[in-house]
């Protein structure tokens, strides 16, 4: 199981955030967030939006303006934030019923323990939040060179 580009650099920006909200300024904007992980400004900007229209972050354009965030790390569950960024967790091609085109799909228990799975999955994504992840957050902010 992998999750999708969009969820890792989701995951990264709120981190990064979340120890922004440590220095002096607890905002950022997209540029700083994608040169500090080396990845791309465009896909940081989708991510960024995304975020923004799901609630997590706070944007303010122009001068002086960016991103922080909109909820206090101990609030921001991973589990939520990668069911909100994942188009979707259907492991086998059975699982959502309208691209099942298997002709065993209706005795099968296979769809079961892939969704068996999933969910275990994501219930240990759900025992963590955004705080758990930024701790120890010293190191993390010399990583991202965050002062």
């Amino acid at each position: 199981m992998q999750l999708s580009q969009f969820s890792d650099y989701s995951l990264r920006a709120l981190l990064y955030l979340a120890l922004a909200e440590e220095t002096d300024t607890p905002s950022a904007s997209g540029r700083d967030i994608a040169a500090r992980y080396g990845i791309s400004l465009n896909h940081v900007a989708k991510v960024l939006n995304q975020l923004a229209r799901l609630g997590y972050l706070d944007t303010q354009r122009g001068r002086g303006g960016g991103v922080r965030l909109a909820r206090r790390p101990e609030a921001i569950r991973v589990g939520t934030v990668v069911r909100q960024t994942e188009g979707g967790f259907s492991l086998v091609e059975c699982m959502p019923p309208r691209t099942n085109t298997c002709c065993i799909a209706p005795v099968c228990r296979l769809k079961g323990v892939f969704r068996e799975a999933r969910d275990a999955f994501l219930a240990v994504l759900d025992r963590y939040t955004l705080a758990d992840l930024a701790q120890p957050s010293a190191p993390l902010r010399i990583a991202l060179q965050l002062a």
